[in-house]
This record gives C-alpha cells, structure tokens and sequence, in this order.
C-alpha cells in the first residue's frame, strides 16, 4: 500500500499534526477571549468553540479505510483547515448584525458532527459513510456550517487580512469538496447518496 494512503492514520501523524494544531489552536483563543474581554462580544466566544470543535474531533477520529494518495488532496486539506486560525478580531464590520451567523453556524457544526460523530476527517478519506442527521439535506453539512460562520465573521470582522483569509479558506474548502467527492465516489453506496442528495453545501444552489 502506498505510504501516503496510511499516513493520515499512523500515530506519529497524530501526533505531528496535535503538535502543530494545538499552539495554533490556543494562540487563536487567546486572541479571541482577550478580544471578548475587552468588547463583551459573544460572537467571538462562538468562534472559539467552532475552531475547538473542528481541532478536537480531528484529534479523536477514527481510522480511515482509504486516504487520499494525491498530495494536492493533503495540502489544500491541511493549509485550508489551519489557515482560519489566522483570523483577527477587527475594530470594525461592514455588517455587525452578522455576528449571528456565527452563532448559527456554530449550531449547525454542532448538529452536523453529531451526525458524523468520529469520522471527521480533513484529508479526502472513506470511513464510514454518513447519510442521515444533517446528511439528509446536503452532502456536506459541516462545510455549510464553516461558509455561514466564517462569513458571519468576516462580516463583523471587516479588514484586508480577514478578507484574504476568508477568500483562500473557502477557495480550499470548494477544491476540497470536489476532491472528496472524487475519493469517495467510486464506492457505489456514496454515489447512490449523491444521485439522492443533490446539492453539497447551499441547497437549490450548489
């Protein structure tokens, strides 16, 4: 088997990735509680528990049956996944009022990993196949989530380094889409879930 297809489930992998998601991970709260302290603003407690979600259950994944052997899969995986850590508090927001998104991103992550429950993954891989709970309603639930959070973010969180952010985070997250669903496509009951859930993140519309 081609070592790359493994990887993503070796412990020293775990291990390497803990060791680069955690400083990052806790350098993003610091900045966000500080930010909360200083504002009273929820949305940015919100946040955190988004991005605390996301790096704890990438950390307590189950094995995966088959990994992604495309390196492009991994690397648009990986810095997509982290970049979001790089996001700033601003002083000022085109919308303010979007700062509920958040909130409602955040819940809609909360009910989409409960349906996925530990087969979360960031790389393009097949663990068990999930079609119920939020699966009902679009192929990939928690991806819908991070476009509502992360724009409900920027909204409130208007500046030059935000935007970037936001626009390589979303940039990586449609490739990686496509490239999962690529992956896990040739399984005939994953393509039997896609002819009979059409649209992947905005129903109606994609």
């Amino acid at each position: 088997m081609n070592r790359l297809s493994t990887m993503g489930s070796h412990p020293i992998t775990q291990i390497a990735a803990a060791a680069l998601l955690i400083p990052m991970w806790a350098w993003f709260g610091y900045r966000h509680i500080v930010a909360f302290s200083v504002t009273d603003e929820w949305s940015y407690l919100f946040l955190c528990i988004s991005e605390t979600l996301t790096v704890g259950f990438l950390l307590i994944r189950t094995y995966p049956k088959s990994v992604s052997k495309i390196p492009l899969d991994w690397i648009v995986a990986i810095v997509g996944t982290f970049s979001t850590l790089l996001f700033l508090p601003a002083t000022w927001g085109i919308l303010p009022s979007a700062k509920y998104a958040i909130a409602l991103g955040t819940l809609l992550q909360i009910f989409g990993m409960i349906s996925l429950n530990r087969s979360f993954a960031i790389v393009a891989a097949k663990r068990e196949i999930k079609t119920k709970g939020m699966y009902r309603f679009v192929r990939h639930p928690l991806y819908a989530s991070y476009l509502l959070t992360y724009s409900g973010y920027l909204l409130a969180n208007t500046n030059f380094e935000n935007l970037m952010i936001y626009l390589f985070a979303i940039g990586c997250m449609v490739l990686r889409i496509f490239r999962e669903e690529n992956h896990l496509s040739v399984d005939q009951g994953y393509a039997a879930y896609m002819r009979r859930v059409r649209y992947r993140i905005i129903p109606f519309l994609f």
